[in-house]
């Protein structure tokens, strides 16, 4: 695995390498939420977990390693090598396989189709597991980078920056993107010439009162964005438009453009819109996601459902922004003590005035208590 020239990742790697297994955990498990799209944060953390013989938070951190770095050969044999310890030796075999078919000389993945091979029986490898021969299977403590490597770190760095801020042109539209591709199945939502001229609505009451040309302004801001695969922006112009006194054919159209988001995950998620930001006006960011931190309370755990109240920006025991309910769908540990990150949907409840996140996703981190 390349080594990435993130000081946090060279103060962990130096504590691996040093054995103070549980200090790199601690180390890491605080920044959490910020690398939780790195797949290498996730090697290193699963790795001193690992080797602490915390193998619960080692399979967490491998599996979410995995995710976001499908095929990387030091992730899958850690993962193989607790399969093993829990005596799934046909997952192990399989991963193992996955290594060599990039790697067809990976002696780690050798070594453990031969240990496989050689001590295949449940009970021997429960009594190997026991005795702790398994840690020549463990995948090697990550190596530090050479002074040299750190010069050339230090080039291809810059180059990432200055790549870094040309992507961040190209995503709030400063530099046009000669590689982008439309999005297919656009050209059905653009507006015919009726549901341009389409008369304004009146007599009602509406949130909004915008003329013809803002709403038309508001509509190509939308398609675009949906075009650039930015659905919560897009999401917002849209629901500028179904506030409004738009005519009902347009308003239709929106509809349907709205339908066609796509659910965001913790690392494609690129328009994020603040708890501060939300609460100025809540009818526009209805059905929006969001990824919001604080502190968990009042968890009320069932079979298949958890909610709780989500303390925003509390995380760091400063400043409480708000308090948010959340409701999530399918069961989670959440534990009151620990920050944690939420992606979720809002739903605007009107008869409370108020808002809440319909789960998708939760991020918490893990505490370990660091060698002595």
């Amino acid at each position: 695995m390349a080594i990435v020239p993130d000081p946090l990742f060279i103060k962990a790697t130096r504590l691996i390498r040093k054995k103070k297994f549980g200090l790199a955990i601690q180390l890491l498990e605080t920044e959490i939420v910020r690398y939780h799209d790195s797949p290498r944060f996730y090697y290193l953390l699963g790795t001193a977990c690992l080797y602490a013989g915390d193998y619960g938070g080692a399979l967490t951190y491998f599996k979410r390693g995995r995710e976001l770095k499908l095929q990387d050969p030091s992730i899958l044999a850690g993962l193989a090598v607790l399969h093993l310890r829990r005596g799934e030796t046909e997952r192990a075999i399989e991963l193992y396989l996955d290594i060599l078919e990039k790697d067809p000389h990976h002696r780690l993945a050798q070594r453990g189709l031969q240990f496989i091979k050689k001590h295949g029986d449940p009970e021997q490898l429960l009594s190997l597991v026991e005795e702790g021969r398994l840690l020549p299977l463990y995948p090697p403590l990550p190596k530090i980078p050479s002074s040299r490597r750190r010069r050339l770190t230090l080039v291809v760095s810059v180059a990432i920056g200055m790549a870094l801020i040309y992507g961040i042109g190209l995503g709030v539209g400063i530099f046009p993107n000669p590689l982008a591709k439309p999005r297919p199945g656009m050209d059905q939502f653009v507006l015919l010439t009726e549901e341009k001229t389409a008369p304004l609505l009146t007599g009602e009451t509406y949130h909004l009162i915008l003329t013809q040309g803002e709403i038309l302004r508001s509509y190509e801001r939308a398609l675009r964005l949906f075009s650039e695969y930015r659905d919560e922006a897009a999401k917002v112009e849209i629901n500028r438009i179904l506030l409004s006194n738009a005519g009902e054919p347009i308003k239709n159209k929106a509809r349907l453009l709205k339908n066609y988001a796509a659910t965001p995950g913790f690392d494609t998620l690129r328009d994020r819109f603040s708890y501060n930001e939300v609460m100025k006006d809540p009818l526009l960011y209805q059905d929006v996601y969001v990824i919001w931190r604080g502190m968990a309370a009042n968890v009320i755990a069932e079979a298949q459902r958890t909610s709780w109240d989500l303390l925003v920006g509390y995380d760091t025991k400063q400043v409480l922004q708000g308090i948010i309910p959340v409701r999530c769908d399918f069961a989670i540990d959440v534990d009151v003590e620990k920050p944690l990150e939420v992606l979720g949907q809002i739903v605007v409840m009107p008869e409370k005035k108020g808002i809440y996140l319909r789960g998708v996703a939760v991020h918490q981190s893990r505490v370990i208590k660091p060698d002595t």
